[in-house]
């Protein structure tokens, strides 16, 4: 016996294998759909929308289960204003100084540059926030386990429910990003992961015409 409380696995589900493919196929079929988009609409998505998928991403596992992720949801304009001044400076250091030929020329396929207005235009901006440590009550710190990849899985669950719900993101990630522990108020033990831009697409929105790698580009299998 375990010195540590546990509970049945209740909540798990077998399904029949024509059921698993069936599920899966749909699955596949509903986020191959899924692009980044960069042209949002302004229309506003209830908030308890956003809650939900949130919750999803805190279903993500975690190293030692110590969840070290914080999400901070932003709406106000003026918030949303400081972050798009904010990330247009660094965006501009990058594309002017910061990058080089190589990484500019793999960029020019999806139309990027310094200009970010998607930052002020979505309903929603998600800040999201790795966690190195914890504290307790008593002020006393918790080391964090594998928080990159843990953060990683969570931000992955959250763009894979907005999209579940009908929605449209783009994951931003101007370097360095200090400046949302600023704007946010969020504290040094934190270090900014991304910036996730929610809402509907433009009715106007393009994507760029890209393709996804085949099955036996990106996998391999070993059976002995």
């Amino acid at each position: 016996m375990s010195e540590h409380p546990t509970i049945p696995l209740d909540r798990y589900r077998e399904y029949p294998i024509d059921e698993m493919r069936a599920r899966l196929k749909d699955f596949y079929e509903d986020i191959d759909r899924r692009r980044t988009v960069r042209e949002f609409s302004d229309r506003p998505v209830p908030r308890d929308i956003i809650e939900t998928a949130l919750q999803a991403a805190n279903t993500a596992p975690s190293g030692a289960n110590l969840q070290p992720w914080h999400f901070v949801v932003v709406s106000g304009p003026e918030a949303k204003k400081k972050i798009r001044e904010a990330a247009e400076v660094e965006e501009r250091e990058f594309y002017e100084h910061r990058a080089s030929d190589e990484w500019l020329a793999a960029l020019a396929p999806l139309g990027t540059d310094e200009h970010k207005p998607f930052l002020e235009t979505a309903p929603y901006l998600i800040a999201v926030f790795l966690q190195k440590y914890g504290e307790l009550p008593d002020g006393r710190k918790v080391k964090h386990y594998y928080p990159t990849e843990s953060t990683g899985l969570a931000t992955g669950m959250l763009i894979t429910a907005l999209h579940r719900a009908g929605l449209a993101t783009l994951t931003h990630t101007p370097s360095p990003m200090k400046f949302l522990n600023e704007i946010l108020g969020r504290p040094k033990s934190e270090r900014p992961f991304l910036l996730l831009v929610v809402g509907y697409p433009a009715d106007d929105a393009e994507v760029p015409d890209i393709k996804r790698k085949s099955l036996e580009e990106f996998t391999s299998w070993v059976e002995e």
